[in-house]
Parts: structure tokens; sequence; C-alpha cells
């Protein structure tokens, strides 16, 4: 499965009855409980990821980028449009890249 399939399986169950499907109740909360159930993910991640638990951290992974991608979707954002910002930051050096942006948020 792409990341794309996912963002469509998400958009389509995004309109279906939220007693029927996971991510349809998550939507039906509002993105601010979306956000926050995306924060949960990401620290599950980073506790296996600390921990070197491979196996862990690969279940934890794949639950921070299906609540990411409903993250985006709670907010409207399609993924071709993250996937425009990397690609417009692709072959530019990530250090040259964050000093044009003039702040300190960082990147890969």
């Amino acid at each position: 499965m792409t990341l794309d399939e996912l963002a469509r399986i998400i958009a389509a169950r995004a309109k279906t009855d939220p007693e029927e499907s996971w991510t349809a109740r998550l939507l039906a909360q509002g993105p601010e409980k979306v956000a926050e159930k995306f924060g949960e993910e990401a620290i599950e991640a980073i506790v296996e990821a600390v921990k070197g638990d491979r196996d862990r951290l690969t279940e934890e992974a794949a639950d921070v980028l299906f609540h990411l991608l409903v993250m985006l979707e709670s907010r409207e954002i399609p993924l071709n449009s993250v996937m425009s910002v990397l690609a417009r930051r692709q072959g530019q050096s990530g250090l040259a890249e964050k000093a044009a942006r003039g702040n300190d948020r960082g990147r890969a």
C-alpha cells in the first residue's frame, strides 16, 4: 500500500458513519482531537526508537503515518500538497533550506 492509497481510504472513510469506522469516529471529534491522537502516536514511536525495539518501532511508525494522514484530512490538506513541499525541497541541502526559512524549524 502506498501513502496515496492510504490517504484515499482515509478520505473515503471520513464520509462514513462514525459508528462503523474508527477514522470517521476520530474525525467527528474534530481536528484538535485528531492532532492530540497524532501526538500520542508520535510519542509512542519516540519511546520505541529510544528503546531500540525495531518491531515495535515499525508498528508505531505505521500508526504515526496513519494518524498524520488523518490529521491532514481533518484540515482538508491533501497529501499531494505535502509531497509538493518535499519535492520543492529536494535537491537543496537541508541546512541551506533551513537557513532560507530563517528560523529554527527542523528538516530531515
